[in-house]
């Protein structure tokens, strides 16, 4: 096999994988075992009798361990709702059962033709059910179906660093608790506390809950896919996927210590980060029918004694995938932003275009960069098969006269071929190198820019003001295309006229394939073509100069 052959199998290859990929993720077979099922800790287990819906009534008594699927429970009064503005957020709480009913991101525009309308990431309206409704298990505590009081209905954070929105509820023994959202400022993470009161001489006892409720809006087929659905965390499995047709064929029942869940889309994630990571908490999920699903965590039972007061504690976080923010926030909640298989090649990827950003300010020129830096390091190998190649150009009227003498035995060709790159002292797979090590690198930087929020929308110049999607005008791509034009002119003809007429087709083909690539990829890969030229035309020019190839090309 030859290097241009090599490279032909190569870049069908690298086409093949990223298809497969998609198609996998989309209409892959489903999981043949079941979801695990809840294990002998010490955590309250969630049965089927659980699901029924909770009165609503404020003073009604709970039946215990009793847990809402319900969207809208019967009775259920007009909404009340407590706004909440922070530099980053908008939030809507419902003060029936003080859920996170709207979340709208400030600083994410839902286009960069509309950068004064934000993404709407939680919502409870007939375009998307997206919600996150919290509250406590027992017989003397508030549901997210029980009514709260709040003092105000919008809170601003103007000039401070933090924001707490109390909501009150009490039961009919006395027993007061407070709900306190908490905010700071430029953060997503949104802390939960429940001051408890217990005047009464009986002592209190509850546990808390938080659920995510959606739907599959968002979820549907797109030309690059990326993936909408369910992840949970454990020490055994840091980052699991539960998409939603696993969710509708079983259900999860599991106790977990030090983990978490989450609901995720591209660019963004809710999540729920129990704050007591010593104890186990019981997860489990639900699909509630009209593409509508759920998961939930459980704490084992808290007690507040007789005429004391006490704290519960829960944390979630609504926003982008911001890496540092989600690393905060909880343990491995930094891989819900999941660079695949290759994630070893894309962090340091990601770190360097990080620095080059904060160099430039500008996420196109540290593309740039990292691709110049990554030619450096890359240089010597290159360098070989690019000699390897400019040799092979060198013999080429050599071999196009071997195949003439050896017309009618292949065989014969193939050990004359082989005696004439023994005395060159050529590797006819010296070239291969540079390719087999820019395919990883392609695909790891391909899910840099598809998974990190931080180049979404993310401007450069003229007319590339979104760097994640596909350039508009097709500039790049028509770019690349003539590139890969030019490389074919310093590299080899194939003797094989079939693989000449691939060949000549391969440049137009990728420009196609590459024009509903995000901007940022073409780019990196125009520039990695040009440099690549400037390097194979100067080894190729040296070398007819001097006119000779001797040296090892490895």
């Amino acid at each position: 096999m030859d290097t241009v052959r090599f490279l032909l199998v190569m870049s069908l290859v690298l086409v093949s994988m990223l298809l497969y990929d998609a198609w996998q993720r989309d209409y892959g077979t489903a999981r043949t075992t079941p979801l695990p099922a809840a294990d002998s800790e010490s955590a309250p287990t969630v049965t089927s009798s659980d699901l029924a819906e909770l009165p609503t009534a404020p003073s009604a008594t709970l039946p215990t361990r009793q847990i809402s699927t319900a969207d809208k429970p019967p009775g259920e009064q007009s909404a009340d709702y407590v706004n909440v503005y922070t530099d980053v957020l908008h939030l809507r709480i419902n003060t029936l059962g003080g859920a996170i009913e709207y979340a709208a991101l400030l600083d994410y525009p839902v286009s960069v033709k509309q950068p004064q309308q934000p993404v709407i990431f939680l919502d409870n309206s007939d375009e998307l059910l997206h919600v996150i409704q919290t509250g406590l298990l027992g017989e003397q505590a508030p549901n997210h179906q029980q009514r709260y009081a709040s003092t105000q209905r919008d809170y601003r954070l103007g000039d401070t660093e933090q924001i707490d929105i109390p909501l009150t509820w009490m039961a009919a023994s006395g027993v007061a608790i407070t709900k306190v959202f908490r905010l700071k400022r430029g953060s997503y993470q949104i802390a939960i506390d429940y001051l408890i009161d217990n005047p009464t001489t009986e002592p209190w006892q509850a546990s808390t809950y938080a659920q995510i409720k959606r739907d599959t809006s968002g979820a549907g087929h797109k030309l690059i896919y990326t993936y909408t659905g369910a992840v949970i965390s454990s020490p055994e499995d840091r980052y699991r996927k539960i998409d939603f047709d696993e969710l509708e064929e079983s259900e999860l029942a599991i106790s977990i210590k030090h983990g978490w869940a989450a609901m995720i889309q591209h660019y963004f994630v809710s999540a729920i980060v129990p704050t007591v990571t010593d104890v186990a908490y019981q997860f489990s999920s639900k699909a509630l029918g009209n593409d509508r699903y759920l998961v939930r965590t459980l704490s084992p039972p808290w007690e507040v004694a007789p005429q004391s007061q006490g704290r519960l504690s829960s944390r979630i976080y609504v926003g982008p995938k911001l890496q540092h923010q989600l690393a905060e926030a909880g343990e491995s909640l930094e891989l819900t932003v999941d660079y695949g298989v290759l994630f070893f090649l894309a962090k340091p990827l990601f770190w360097c275009l990080q620095q080059f950003h904060e160099l430039t300010g500008n996420w196109g020129w540290a593309i740039i960069l990292v691709t110049v830096l990554l030619k450096i390091v890359f240089f010597p190998l290159s360098a070989a098969g690019y000699r390897s190649m400019a040799n092979m150009r060198r013999l080429q009227p050599r071999l196009m006269a071997m195949k003439e003498r050896y017309k009618e035995d292949r065989n014969g060709m193939n050990q004359a071929m082989m005696r004439l790159y023994k005395e060159e002292k050529i590797n006819p797979f010296g070239g291969c190198l540079p390719i087999l090590v820019q395919i990883p690198v392609f695909i790891a930087l391909y899910w840099v820019l598809l998974e990190s929020v931080e180049l979404r929308q993310a401007d450069f110049i003229l007319w590339l003001n979104d760097l994640s999607s596909p350039d508009p005008y097709w500039v790049l791509p028509i770019v690349m295309g003539v590139t890969m034009l030019i490389q074919q002119r310093l590299n080899p003809t194939p003797m094989d006229p079939i693989q000449q007429k691939v060949l000549a087709i391969m440049p137009f083909a990728f420009t196609i394939f590459f024009g509903f690539f995000p901007s940022g990829l073409v780019l990196y890969w125009v520039v990695n073509n040009i440099l690549s030229i400037a390097q194979q035309w100067q080894i190729t020019r040296r070398l007819e100069v001097a006119g000779t190839g001797t040296g090892s090309n490895t």
